[in-house]
């Protein structure tokens, strides 16, 4: 028997009622029709319970990412999307009416506003765009070590160089200065380390310092340095009152997916860090939208995949909601996918049997309903339809609902270099970040140090009563000695994630790359 339409209709028009602040992303529909009246939205309230956006390639799922983000920009929330595939800088153009995107809005009964939204281009290499960096000693022993993929003796002597830094006051800040001083703590300060710390393998430092070479060949140079990225620039307001969206082009990323793994979890780890508890919110502080998601996942060990369910489990407390965009939802680990509270999914494709085993898993992950044979139904989604599920602000799921999708207001494709140049030019951010710092570090200092203890001879030491400062206490006196407030808060805020099993970067301006 044919579930009744009207019954249907009802039943979304109450899922999908909600008291506080919402937005529409879609109409649903039922038997290959749109139902009048029956608009499905998107709470802000729950926005910081993540959620999951998925389908096969070519079915909408980088448009949903956009009209999501411009829902949640017109709300006033900052945003901040990974663009791997280089296709989102058009959310800083208005959009362009044509006949598929009018004879969908006809179809809906909505109006088509054509919008630009405020957006920062943002890049972690030398495009244009704001420049994301952090310190090494920002990075943290643990992070540091997961990207050279150490074993725990190499792990244990990193945390050892990081400690002596810290009490040192010998600040690093890029990879030239943590290959020093683990040059140094290897040969001419080897006793001196050995006194206080522990004693030092010459094996394993010789290790370290090949994978960091290693690293450095992979262009992480690039990740670290001064000034450091503060976190706080992610959630600006845009004068108009819109939230801005910030865009990370990262398209280089994806033939190191261990690279950007590791960032993405010191951004969220430095998120944790940084920002207040804050409980129950009426809007989320930030949404990030991770595009191509199985990048934050393949080759993780499972160490740093413990680490990143901890930190999606945390943050949502501070207000900050992770959204994961993919084409399967098997590419993420089911103890992360249990923490997601909205899907939005597109149509998976049967090729093959693994194909159809994957589509009876993904099925297994939305609410029952009698209204859709969901198994049917997922293959034959048309492009910009979805099954959509989320949780309302009682947190109870909602109605499985098979949506039409609105279009984005903004440009569905890319900006031109000259675009780009323009938008790059009236930046603040941008001029903020331009320039790198060549602060006094590790490696100046240790030059220093070696220099004038080559010069002084064993003679030359006097009497306790009367022996003059040692080398390392005038180092300690130069104007390097500013930065132990940074190093300092850093070795804090890592003692205290470390009992999370996170590493953090946190510093006297909280601060990312």
């Amino acid at each position: 028997m044919m579930p009744d339409k009207k019954e249907f209709a009802d039943l979304i028009r109450s899922g999908y009622d909600f008291k506080g602040e919402s937005f529409q992303i879609g109409a649903a529909m039922f038997g290959g029709e749109l139902i009048p009246g029956s608009v499905v939205k998107l709470p802000l309230k729950t926005m910081n319970r993540h959620g999951l956006i998925a389908g096969a390639t070519g079915t909408g799922k980088t448009k949903t990412l956009q009209v999501i983000s411009e829902g949640l920009s017109n709300a006033s929330v900052p945003v901040m999307v990974m663009d791997i595939k280089g296709d989102l800088s058009g959310i800083a153009a208005a959009g362009v009416l044509n006949d598929k995107i009018a004879e969908r809005c006809n179809k809906m009964g909505i109006k088509y506003e054509p919008r630009a939204y405020a957006a920062e281009l943002m890049s972690l290499s030398d495009e244009k765009g704001v420049r994301m960096r952090a310190t090494v000693s920002e990075f943290g022993p643990i992070l540091l070590s997961r990207m050279l993929e150490l074993n725990d003796t190499q792990q244990g002597l990193v945390a050892m160089i990081f400690k002596y830094c810290d009490d040192n006051k010998l600040p690093l800040l890029d990879l030239k200065d943590f290959i020093k001083v683990l040059q140094y703590v290897s040969d001419e300060g080897k006793s001196e380390i050995e006194k206080s710390y522990g004693k030092v393998a010459t094996t394993s430092t010789g290790t370290i310092l090949r994978k960091v070479i290693e690293l450095q060949q992979q262009g992480a140079d690039i990740f670290f340095g001064e000034p450091s990225f503060e976190v706080n620039d992610l959630m600006k307001i845009a004068d108009d009152g819109k939230g801005m969206i910030n865009i990370l082009r990262v398209t280089d990323m994806q033939n190191r997916p261990k690279l950007f793994s590791t960032f993405m979890l010191s951004l969220l780890a430095e998120l944790y860090a940084t920002l207040p508890e804050e409980g129950d919110m009426d809007k989320p502080k930030l949404v990030m939208f991770i595009d191509e998601a199985h990048l934050l996942f393949q080759e993780a060990t499972s160490a740093l995949l413990r680490q990143i369910e901890t930190v999606i489990k945390l943050i949502r407390s501070k207000g900050v909601g992770i959204f994961f965009c993919t084409q399967n939802p098997q590419d993420i680990p089911a103890s992360v996918l249990s923490q997601l509270g909205l899907k939005v999914q597109h149509a998976l494709r049967a090729f093959t049997a693994a194909d159809r085993k994957t589509i009876k898993l993904a099925c297994e992950n939305y609410p029952e309903t009698k209204y859709y044979d969901v198994n049917e139904l997922i293959t034959q989604l048309g492009i910009g339809e979805a099954f959509v599920t989320l949780l309302n602000e009682k947190g109870i799921p909602t109605p499985l609902v098979h949506t039409m999708l609105v279009p984005p207001r903004s440009r569905m494709d890319i900006l031109s270099e000259a675009e780009i140049d323009a938008l790059v030019a009236k930046s603040k951010l941008v001029k903020k970040y331009a320039n790198t710092l060549e602060s006094k570090s590790a490696y100046e200092i240790l030059i220093d140090k070696l220099e004038i203890a080559s010069k002084k001879g064993a003679d030359e030491v006097r009497p306790a009563a009367k022996q003059e400062k040692s080398t390392l206490e005038k180092v300690l006196d130069s104007p390097a000695a500013h930065q132990v407030e940074r190093t300092a808060a850093s070795v804090i805020t890592r003692s205290l994630l470390g009992a999370l099993g996170l590493g953090s970067r946190s510093s006297k301006k909280s601060s990312w790359f």
